[in-house]
Formats: structure tokens, C-alpha cells, sequence
């Protein structure tokens, strides 16, 4: 039972009506592999991270049973960095500044000890780089989940399509959805989808939900209401994380399992969004996302009676 995860391992600077932070830990590998942790270990992080990079950190997710030796370090460029500003309603947000630096240069390679692994999620990288990783590994994982978002649909459809056909489980947003498809109705956007490869489709809606498309079948998850929305950077990220943890977690890849764990991921990003950066995954513990879990199953269990 192990999970191999691929993204990035940044620093943000983030802006929102709450507050402000200079220079925080982020990048998807971060949030995804923290969110994953509490259910698999261990997470076999690939990854690539400047001399700028803190030691601290690294040690925190050795902690957490992430491996490193998929993680390469240059000794000559900084990390990745990202700053942004979220706006008032905290579903839109402006980049301010994206320094590419090691990220530029970044050309994953698998160590031995990865290949095997059950599961493999793909953070939101350019197609070519997840289409290496996929190929480089010797034998097809039992899952292939991957995040991809609307700059790769402009700049590199034909890479982005291609990878398209070689995986399970597709997650983008709703305005994503519709760009990848053309199509306006989610139903029809995920039906069209569904035809270029994947098996399923999740359609996140950031506070609204998500939903889980598989052939006919459709699920749709609630978000859980929260009073305060600190920082939204990285929800979907650790949604991931959590949905591929409980899955790999439970080695059962089915629709119905799928509905589980899309409600194990909104569990966790509900977590993130309560403090800058990762600073909530890593307080969390194991009655922290049971006592969430029994929440969003009181939002969403009614009893009715067809008379």
C-alpha cells in the first residue's frame, strides 16, 4: 500500500481579507502529502526544491512518513514561489508574481524503491512532465489520479490530451470542466470528458462541493459551511490528497468507495482553509478528522418517506 505523489514544493506569499504572509511553505506535493499521510504511509514524494528550501520542513514530513528520495535539491537556484491576492468573496484571486526558478528545470526522475507503488497522483504540473512519470514506471499503478488546470488547455492541449488517455481519475474545476469540454452543463461537459480517457471525473465547486461523474452515474458531495474561510490556497490540493489517501488506504477503487473518499477529501480541505498555507494539516489528528467526518455525514443524512 503505497502512494506516490507529484507536484510542487514552493513558498507562497498570500494575501486575503484576513491577513497576510510574506513567505509560507505551499506547492501541491506539500498539501496533497500531508492530507495523504493520516490515512497511507509511506507517501513517496517527487518533487524539486532549491538550496532555499528549509531543513525543518523536509524533517516535519520525513515525520509524517514522506519519502524524500524522489525529491531532487539544486544547489544553484531558489525554490518555486508563488504570490497571490485573494479577493473579498474568496472564490477569485490574483497571481502577483510566479517565479518558475528550479520548477523551470524540473525533469522527475523515479527512483527504484518508487516503482511498485499502488497509487500515483499527479499534481497540477505540465502535461509532458506527467506524461515522463506515468512512462517511467514499470508497472501500471492500480490508480492514476491527476489535477490539471485551464493554462495547460491553452498552452499544451495536445500534450494534456495524451495524458489524458492513460489515466483514472481527472479532478479540475467547474470553469475548467467547461473549458476542457466546450461544453456548458456540467453533465455534458463530463460526458465528453469521460471520452478522452479518464474513468472518473471530479468537478470541484470550491465552497459549493464537488461531483463525481463515472459513465451514467453522478455524486455530488457538499462542502462543509464554515464560518471563516482563512485561506482557500491549497484546498484542492489537499483534497486530492485526502480523497487518493483514503483510497489507497482501502485498496478499493470502486464508484461507491469513491463517494467516501470524495467526503474524506472535502473533510481535509475544510481543515486547510482555517489557517495560511499547510499550518492546519499539520496540527490536525486522527479524532480532529473523525469528529469532522461525522459532521459531513450529518449534513448529508436525512430520512424521507416516498408515500
Amino acid at each position: 500500500m503505497s502512494l506516490i505523489v507529484v507536484g510542487t514544493m514552493a513558498f507562497d506569499a498570500i494575501e486575503t481579507p484576513f491577513g497576510k504572509t510574506d513567505q509560507i511553505i505551499g506547492g501541491s506535493a506539500i498539501y496533497a502529502a500531508y492530507a495523504a499521510s493520516n490515512f497511507i504511509r509511506p507517501i513517496n514524494q517527487v518533487s524539486i526544491i532549491g538550496y532555499d528550501f528549509p531543513k525543518e520542513e523536509i524533517d516535519q514530513l520525513i515525520t509524517r512518513g514522506v519519502a524524500m528520495d524522489g525529491v531532487e535539491t539544486r544547489k544553484d537556484k531558489k525554490s518555486f514561489f508563488w504570490s497571490g491576492r485573494y479577493h473579498a468573496d474568496m472564490n477569485s484571486r490574483d497571481t502577483l508574481i510566479t517565479d518558475l526558478n528550479v520548477l523551470a528545470d524540473f525533469n522527475p526522475q523515479m527512483p527504484e524503491n518508487y516503482q511498485g507503488s499502488e497509487f500515483l497522483m499527479l499534481g497540477n504540473l505540465q502535461p509532458a512532465v506527467q506524461m515522463s512519470v506515468i512512462r517511467q514506471l514499470k508497472k501500471r499503478p492500480k490508480l492514476i489520479v491527476m489535477d490539471t488546470m485551464n493554462f495547460w488547455m491553452e498552452t499544451a492541449m495536445t500534450d494534456l490530451e495524451k495524458v489524458l488517455s492513460q489515466i483514472d481519475v481527472l479532478l479540475v474545476n467547474d470553469a475548467e470542466a467547461r473549458q476542457l469540454s466546450g461544453q456548458y452543463s456540467l453533465v455534458k461537459a463530463a460526458r465528453s470528458i469521460l471520452l478522452m480517457g479518464p474513468k472518473f471525473l471530479i468537478v470541484k465547486k470550491g465552497e459549493h462541493g464537488a461531483l463525481l461523474f463515472h459513465g451514467d452515474k453522478v455524486f455530488f458531495a457538499p462542502a462543509l459551511p464554515l464560518e471563516d474561510v482563512f485561506d482557500p490556497t491549497g484546498a484542492g490540493d489537499t483534497f486530492a490528497g485526502g480523497f487518493i489517501g483514503h483510497l489507497a488506504k482501502t485498496r478499493d477503487v470502486s464508484f461507491e468507495n469513491m463517494k467516501t473518499a470524495i467526503i474524506v477529501g472535502s473533510a481535509m480541505a475544510s481543515f486547510c482553509v482555517e489557517k495560511f498555507g499547510p499550518i492546519r494539516l499539520k496540527e490536525i489528528k486522527k479524532e480532529d478528522i473523525d469528529k469532522r467526518l461525522r459532521l459531513f455525514r450529518e449534513l448529508v443524512n436525512f430520512d424521507i418517506e416516498l408515500g
